[in-house]
Order: C-alpha cells, then structure tokens, then sequence
C-alpha cells in the first residue's frame, strides 16, 4: 500500500475505546432485550465486529448492502441495494451499523426500507459523520466521531475496495 498518501486522522487505540463506550451504552440501552443489528456492507463490517463483540445482551445480526459511490469519491446520489435482510424485522429493536454518514442519503434510504417491515424500533450507530453534512431526518443515537469533511480510508472505509484493512482511520 502507498502510505506515503495516507496521513492518521484516528488512532486505533482511540477507535477502541471509543467502540467499548458505544457499546456500554446500547448495553444498558437494551438490557433484558434482543436487538438484531444490521450491518451495513461493505464498510462497517469492521466496526460491527468490534462494536458486537463487547455487547453483552442477547442480540442478532444481518447485513444489507448498498452501493452509492461505485469506485468515486463522490456519491453518486442514486442509492442501490446489493444484498436484501434475511431477517423479518416486525415488532424488532433495530440498530443500523454504518461505517460513515457523509450525505445521509443511504442511510435515508434504509431507514425507509427497514420501517416498511414495522420494527419496534429503530437506532443507528455510526463509527463516523461529517460535520459538514445536510441536514437530515434522522437522529445518530451512537456515535463514534464527527470529522472534517475529509476522504478517509480504513478500519472498514474504502477506496475503489483498498484501504479497509487498515487499523486506523487515515486521510487519503
């Protein structure tokens, strides 16, 4: 990998830490429940893994995957579904594991998708959102951290697939 391009923007001891107070929280948040969780492919299958393996309830997983970026940096604003629930989400707690709200656009559209089904409720859990971003019309209930409206790679984030491996967060 060229990382002479790449410059550290969060730590991976910081993304720990931060991932077991996320997880402390949906812990106490959803004690005496079963929570399905659904991860957000490709990017937050990272931060699903870490953030599951320190909650304590009972809880279930699925994923759904979208495409909106292709191999851009930039959304392309149409959002398309890759891979469908495998899960009946009816009278459901739901948290949405997503790797990063940027436009807020794929996550509209699977709060719409998800809330079709009539799920008790639904939470998100973000690893990361961008300061800058629209308004949007939905509330992030666990979040890791806001950033600058930079293009990050890492822990998960991509570039045209490249970069997920890597332990930290890194400015491209």
């Amino acid at each position: 990998m060229e990382k002479t391009k790449l410059h550290i923007y969060i730590k991976p001891t910081q993304i720990s830490r931060r991932i077991k107070q996320l997880a402390n929280k949906i812990n106490k948040d959803y004690e005496n429940k079963v929570p399905i969780f659904i991860g957000v492919l490709n990017g937050a299958f990272i931060f699903m893994s870490d953030l599951i393996r320190e909650i304590k309830v009972n809880c279930e997983i699925d994923f759904l995957k979208l495409s909106s970026y292709g191999d851009s940096k930039i959304s392309s604003g149409q959002v398309k579904t890759l891979k469908e629930l495998n899960c009946d989400l009816k009278g459901r707690d739901v948290i949405i594991v997503e790797d990063i709200i940027d436009s807020g656009l794929s996550m509209d559209f699977i709060i719409k998708t998800i809330k079709k089904q009539k799920p008790s409720s639904v939470k998100i859990a973000s690893l990361l959102i961008k300061k800058d971003v629209p308004k949007f019309n939905f509330k992030i209930d666990y979040l890791g951290f806001e950033i600058e409206n930079k293009f990050v790679v890492g822990y998960g984030l991509d570039f045209a697939q490249k970069y997920r491996n890597l332990k930290g967060i890194y400015v491209l």
